[in-house]
């Protein structure tokens, strides 16, 4: 009987499934991540903990470079009066 699969959408763990088996008992202890990407159109991401869930949010999360927040900090210091 063919098997499926699930993989972590982060670190790329399988779990292997049955027909006969229920998604929410061989994935149990993982999470799934629903993401709308228009009318209709859902995308699904598994993962197998909360790291591997928190490392896939961060890379798609535009992140603010940090020379940006460095300026911040010299301003407060008092250097570069003039932004």
């Amino acid at each position: 009987m063919p098997k499926g699969h699930f993989i972590c959408h982060s670190c790329s763990k399988m779990v292997e499934f049955s027909p006969e088996e229920r998604p929410c008992e061989v994935l149990s202890g993982w999470l799934t991540v629903a993401q709308w990407k228009g009318l209709g159109v859902v995308e699904h991401y598994n993962f197998c903990s909360f790291t591997c869930l928190k490392k896939w949010v961060d890379a798609e999360v535009p992140q603010v470079p940090e020379v940006f927040l460095r300026a911040f900090e010299e301003r407060k210091r008092g250097g570069n009066a003039n932004l």
